[in-house]
């Protein structure tokens, strides 16, 4: 259960990385920016992988997982009323 906990709370800091990848790789596309907010999330996870001796099973699924979870955040961002026009 506490690799739920830390799993929530590196899902919550999803739009401050997104928002930080993107003014770092502000001129790279858009797969490039996914990639990299995948590589830092997943290290935030994995650290707390590595605290709780927890593993994942299967990492590709995780991964895809994550970067779904990413694709919603970019959108719900892109649709708020401070995105950029």
């Amino acid at each position: 259960m506490d690799f739920l906990k830390l799993f929530l709370r590196s899902i919550s800091l999803l739009p401050g990385v997104i928002q930080g990848t993107e003014s770092l790789f502000g001129e790279k596309t858009g797969p490039q920016k996914k990639a990299a907010a995948v590589e830092i999330v997943g290290a935030a996870i994995n650290l707390a992988d590595a605290v709780t001796m927890k593993h994942i099973a299967d990492s590709d699924k995780f991964t895809a997982g994550l970067s779904m979870i990413i694709d919603g955040v970019v959108d719900c961002l892109n649709a708020s009323i401070w995105a950029k026009p």
